[in-house]
């Protein structure tokens, strides 16, 4: 039994790897987010100026391709003579850590929690769970992030609790789901026949058959996490400054928009592509993934 179980879960998993290498992978996106990984670990290589230090005699310089603009500065400078293309790269490392913490914390509270209310479904214990997953999915995300950050203080460490807080349920629904079919099955049946214990079935049975939905749930979330850490710092309650976040540095540049415009447009753009990027490729996972689609 205990074969035939990891034969199935093998075979599984070689059919969806092959599913993906053969399916036309999204090519630009897939260059974006290889650009974002890169800037985050190997930003300092590019950077032409220190983000973070203020040279007012070099304030509000337009990109080098502008009128008065200067190819010592590409992207410009902000009021405080901040290099704009400096700032973007290293704003970069600070989305994709926030992101990478987060979906990390979130993924993990969530799948654990995932699998017990689905395992145990019927039970006073996991009806609490989810009861508990439908109110803090009840909440307006973005006012609840506010409430908890202000509360909290800004930080990069608290915004990182802030808004794991808000993922974890997204992903204990969406686990829950799946584990209340594949509980259903007959190795897993067998296995409890058997007399195995509640956690190797858990963690040898029904895991590796989460693992898909829970690839394509991450990449789906990423985007989402580095728009609501955005949104929190363009509104005051994120990372602090002069710590370059894109969404401080969209804030920033709102009220020059007529003088400055470039302020707010790079790193505003820097967040709609990243978010493209990854949602594109996310779609494309799932359905890849996804038996059901891929019969479509």
């Amino acid at each position: 039994m205990e074969a035939t179980s990891n034969t199935r879960l093998v075979v599984a998993t070689r059919r969806a790897g092959l599913e993906i290498l053969r399916s036309p992978i999204p090519t630009i996106p897939m260059l974006g987010i290889i650009l974002l990984v890169f800037l985050a670990f190997f930003g300092q290589l590019v950077e032409t100026h220190d983000p973070t230090r203020n040279r007012i005699v070099d304030s509000m310089i337009p990109p080098a391709w502008v009128e008065d603009g200067s190819s010592d500065h590409l992207l410009g400078t902000d009021r405080f003579g901040r290099d704009q293309f400096s700032r973007l790269v290293r704003g970069a490392r600070i989305s994709l850590a926030a992101a990478a913490s987060v979906i990390g914390i979130g993924a993990s509270v969530g799948t654990i929690i995932g699998l017990i209310a689905g395992y145990y479904d019927g039970r006073w214990f996991s009806t609490l769970l989810m009861r508990i997953v439908d109110i803090t999915l009840a909440f307006p995300a973005i006012l609840m992030a506010m409430v908890l950050a202000t509360i909290l203080h800004p930080s990069f460490t608290n915004v990182i609790l802030v808004i794991s807080l808000l993922i974890w349920p997204r992903f204990a629904r969406q686990i829950r789901g799946e584990v209340l079919g594949i509980r259903l099955n007959d190795y897993v049946t067998y296995s409890v026949v058997a007399g195995e214990s509640a956690l190797r079935i858990m963690l040898k049975h029904i895991l590796p058959n989460v693992v898909p939905t829970l690839l394509v749930l991450i990449t789906l979330q990423v985007g989402y996490v580095i728009l609501l850490e955005a949104s929190l710092s363009f509104l005051g309650v994120g990372i602090p400054p002069p710590a370059p976040s894109w969404g401080l540095m969209v804030s920033d540049g709102r009220g020059q928009l007529s003088t400055g415009w470039w302020i707010s447009l790079f790193p505003g753009l820097s967040i709609m592509l990243v978010v493209l990027c990854m949602n594109t490729v996310g779609d494309w996972l799932r359905d890849r993934l996804d038996p059901k689609l891929r019969q479509i």
